[in-house]
């Protein structure tokens, strides 16, 4: 028995990093999942290694930036898996690297789109189906950046900033009826993303990446499978008193 045993979980932005770790540890901890990713070649790569694991495990692509296709993909869950207990909102970029004064609106609105936006619209689709059943669990991908400010990234951590705030508010909005939400905080996690941030939007050098391993008092950065077992804890009715948190998986990054 799992700590996820039977339920049903919907996880986006599911083939790498975080969201495939954390796919990974759900299956281990018993969910049943649907899967969802831009990525169709490894989003289907992770759904065939849990259903060769004994798993059930279903993939579809979904543009979270679309109402339409996120309103399809929360009734597939329904229809394929029977029930939504969970869903972890993970699917997001990182995005221009850039002073505030260099970034171009552009780069900067197709941040929000997919960081902030696609949050909201799984959020808001996600809520309807557990509000209607009375229960659930939804957990958004915020970040570090959601709670303190990074230079040369204003887009990123303005997205992240109103994770926090929007999983605080619908926490609010439907504790009552049974459903919790709750956001993820994590540093420097070893993903693609952070490896694409320091090899080629830093360009490579190894001073940034010693700078921010500065920064975190337990002297290393995060595996994804670390943040995968909060993320799945959270998921979990092991959580079941926890509504409204932004929850920090950080290695003291954000400490005072």
């Amino acid at each position: 028995m799992g700590i996820l045993d039977g339920k049903a979980v919907l996880i986006t932005g599911a083939a790498s990093g975080i969201g495939r770790a954390t796919a990974l540890e759900a299956h281990r901890e018993g969910a049943r999942l649907l899967l969802s990713d831009v990525s169709v070649d490894d989003g289907e790569a992770l759904r065939h290694e849990i259903v060769a694991d004994g798993g059930e495990a279903f993939f579809s692509t979904c543009d979270v930036t679309s109402e339409e296709a996120v309103e399809a993909l929360v009734a597939q869950t329904v229809r394929k898996l029977g029930a939504l207990d969970g869903a972890f909102n993970c699917a997001g970029i990182l995005g221009t690297v850039a002073l505030t004064t260099e970034t171009d609106y552009d780069a900067w609105r197709r941040i929000l789109e997919v960081d902030l936006n696609g949050v909201f619209l799984c959020t808001k689709h996600e809520l309807r189906v557990m509000v209607d059943r009375g229960s659930g669990s939804i957990l958004n991908m915020a970040s570090a950046a959601g709670l303190i400010g990074w230079p040369g990234a204003s887009g990123y951590v303005a997205a992240k900033h109103g994770v926090v705030g929007l999983t605080r508010a619908a926490a609010l909005e439907f504790a009552a009826q049974g459903v919790r939400v709750n956001a993820i905080c994590p540093s420097y996690t070893k993903t693609p993303m952070v490896d694409d941030l320091f090899e080629n939007l830093l360009g490579g050098d190894s001073a940034h990446v010693e700078a921010a391993l500065a920064k975190h008092p337990i002297g290393r950065f995060a595996d994804a499978d670390e943040i995968a077992a909060a993320c799945v804890w959270l998921l979990s009715d092991k959580s079941s008193f926890v509504t409204g948190t932004a929850m920090s998986v950080d290695g003291g990054y954000t400490t005072p």
